[in-house]
């Protein structure tokens, strides 16, 4: 069973955004260092939240089947991305809790549907990476298996961050990864991840993003939504917390 929520009546405009409901309902962009190229994104008319700041972060459970994940009495949003993508310290900054989430060194420690409790009213969702984890092939193929059947069983399920590294070139495993959630109508949006590094050699941030959304464009007629993020220095912080928001309300139908 896929999710209840229907977030396909909430899409208002799968090219750009009318400006008076822009101004009502989205953030300011927080990521500006260049202008990125206008590509062809659905935006969604959302209600506008009052109150978005995470107060309380409480780890629930683990588990590796959806039917054992908590009662699916509140919205939930899940994140997911390549091993090494940042995960935990996205969650972390999310959540204002630096140890909720456990940042590894070694790639791949999430090996289970970890549920968080947010404000007593929202769940928060880790998922485990794939790509990098240090397993046998039979352990990756569980952790696939397990995670694919919680998107598509999951029915309070809201949204799903897919975290993409912003400092390297689009790699085919994250794109694979974005057609599948898209063929089984899982929504999502795309989570640009580390752009605050400035390393010698390394590709250029805002170009990786743009590439990135272009290699989907093959493939799509519009974009998902994306946010460009920083755990290091908060950047895209407000503006996950003000979508969480305003498709926690939708979902509660207040």
């Amino acid at each position: 069973m896929r999710s209840e929520f229907a977030l396909d009546i909430f899409i208002i405009s799968e090219a750009e955004t009318p400006p008076e409901i822009e101004s009502q309902s989205s953030p300011p962009q927080e990521f500006n260092e260049e202008e990125e190229e206008l590509l062809p994104e659905i935006q969604l008319d959302l209600p506008t939240p009052t109150h978005t700041k995470v107060k309380t972060a409480v780890y629930l459970t683990s588990c590796v089947q959806h039917q054992k994940c908590p009662p699916p009495i509140y919205p939930e949003f899940a994140v997911i991305g390549r091993s090494n993508v940042g995960k935990s310290s996205l969650i972390n900054m999310i959540t204002n809790c630096r140890k909720l989430a456990h940042v590894s060194k070694e790639p791949g420690k999430t090996r289970c549907i970890n549920h968080f409790l947010i404000n007593d009213t929202w769940y928060l969702v880790d998922l485990p990476g794939y790509g990098f984890a240090r397993v046998n092939k039979a352990q990756r193929d569980q952790f696939e298996q397990f995670t694919k059947d919680y998107f598509t069983g999951r029915k309070n399920l809201c949204m799903v961050f897919l975290l993409i590294d912003s400092t390297i070139s689009p790699q085919k495993v994250d794109l694979d990864y974005a057609r599948w959630l898209s063929d089984n109508k899982v929504p999502f949006c795309l989570v640009f991840t580390k752009t605050d590094r400035r390393k010698k050699g390394m590709s250029n941030k805002l170009t990786n993003m743009v590439e990135f959304k272009r290699e989907l464009l093959k493939d799509f007629e519009f974009l998902p939504p994306s946010i460009a993020t920083s755990s290091e220095n908060g950047t895209g912080k407000g503006q996950l917390l003000h979508l969480i928001g305003g498709l926690r309300i939708a979902a509660s139908g207040k």
